[in-house]
């Protein structure tokens, strides 16, 4: 997708109306739930990318038979996974990979258990246009689009313990995308790696074949790049703070819930305000009261020297007695905001968890204002989750953070994780 710094979950999801000048699939029984064995390991990829210039952290993945690399955002706020796709493309973005193609026989039918769950999520009233496909639109709150057909096809995932597996998963194949200024500048990416909690997800389907748990973490470094994993095996044992995952009112996201916000250790004196926990956000977004509570507290704190500033990266930025280079150059005029979960679960958000400097040398809020985008929910982006290894437990039904440098090889990484 392009930069994704207003880019949230999808809000609704039909069918689509165009066919695919496909051949009838063969049609697929579904594949019988069954838990992953005893021996089940984690697969775990680097990511690339960062908040800020590139928007998004991707990861790559090899699919198709021979295996062809994809870059994929990473998206745990949404559940299909697809590719733009040459079926042929109606609409597509440059990417950096030649289009994927997929062939007759790879089409999901439209008697499949995982169509069935995909129309069922946001449009039960739907029915398939073909029974020789499976039709998907997706739509994002920032109206970019995806529009194809299911297909499946063989996935490689490096395992931890040294193993490769190659399992078949259902993905979308976009002949028609809405993304930004089409064809006005190149994608940074080939699709969207849709990590949801629903069935839909790749996790869930990997779970389901008995290859990982349903559990997935991430660590987005604050210097770019850092790794993502699928399986419980690379999970803390100790020191990580748990958070029962609740089910969002506005969806079916991964939410630990309603916070209170602090500001400097003092409460802002907002109402409790619904999270969730977004890696398909670039920005952290609040919700309207929270936000304007958020700026008048950080104005009111910050000294003198700072000036309020209009740069095209975000719109409220400061400029200081000279450029800054990173955010550790103006970090000690910020203050530490906290999200308190329940009774006492905290998580910090430093001002590197909230702060960018941009190329004209500003320093710039990554928390924007989410009632401008219509969201009734708050969202912790990218920025507010660098640095700390953020761990979905589909399994448990729980939502863990623990904060460590994520700038190094995932193996150097685990050593400082307990």
């Amino acid at each position: 997708m392009a930069a994704a710094a207003a880019r949230w979950a999808p809000v609704v999801v039909l069918l689509g109306l165009l066919l695919l000048p496909f051949a009838p699939a063969p049609a697929g029984a579904a594949t019988p739930a069954r838990s992953p064995p005893s021996s089940a390991s984690s697969a775990v990829f680097l990511l690339s990318g960062d908040v800020y210039p590139t928007g998004h952290y991707y990861v790559t993945m090899n699919i198709g038979d021979p295996a062809k690399p994809y870059f994929l955002d990473v998206d745990t706020g949404s559940d299909l996974t697809w590719l733009q796709c040459d079926a042929p493309c109606q609409s597509c973005n440059k990417v950096p990979h030649p289009l994927y193609r997929p062939t007759k026989n790879k089409l999901v039918p439209c008697a499949n258990s995982i169509c069935t769950a995909l129309h069922s999520g946001s449009s039960p009233n739907k029915k398939c246009t073909t029974q020789q496909q499976c039709d998907y639109q997706i739509k994002y709150t920032d109206k970019a689009s995806s529009l194809g057909v299911l297909v499946t096809d063989s996935f490689s995932l490096p395992l931890r313990n040294k193993s490769n597996v190659r399992p078949s998963l259902s993905f979308g194949c976009g002949y028609d995308q809405q993304v930004g200024k089409n064809g006005a500048a190149p994608a940074t990416t080939d699709g969207l790696l849709g990590l949801g909690r629903g069935s839909v997800s790749l996790l869930s389907q990997l779970k389901q074949q008995g290859i990982t748990k349903n559990v997935l973490g991430h660590c987005l470094s604050t210097s770019g790049g850092g790794f993502l994993f699928f399986g419980d095996d690379m999970v803390p044992t100790s020191r990580v703070t748990w958070v029962p995952m609740v089910r969002s009112t506005s969806g079916n996201y991964y939410s630990p819930g309603s916070a209170t916000l602090y500001f400097d250790r003092r409460s802002l004196s907002t109402k409790p305000m619904e999270v969730v926990f977004d890696s398909g956000s670039t920005y952290t977004y609040f919700s309207a009261q929270p936000y304007q509570a958020t700026i008048s507290a950080i104005k009111g704190s910050l000294s003198k020297s700072l000036k309020q500033v209009s740069d095209p990266s975000l719109p409220l930025c400061w400029k200081g007695q000279k450029a800054f280079k990173s955010v550790s150059d103006v970090k000690k005029d910020f203050k530490s905001l906290q999200f308190i979960f329940g009774k006492n679960a905290v998580m910090e958000i430093p001002p590197e968890n909230y702060l960018i400097v941009t190329k004209n040398g500003n320093v710039c809020l990554g928390i924007l204002d989410g009632s401008a985008a219509k969201l009734s929910f708050s969202i912790i982006g990218d920025i507010t989750m660098q640095d700390q290894m953020v761990i979905y437990d589909n399994e448990k039904a729980q939502l863990g953070w623990i904060r460590g440098s994520c700038s190094r090889s995932p193996k150097s990484i685990m050593s400082s994780f307990p």
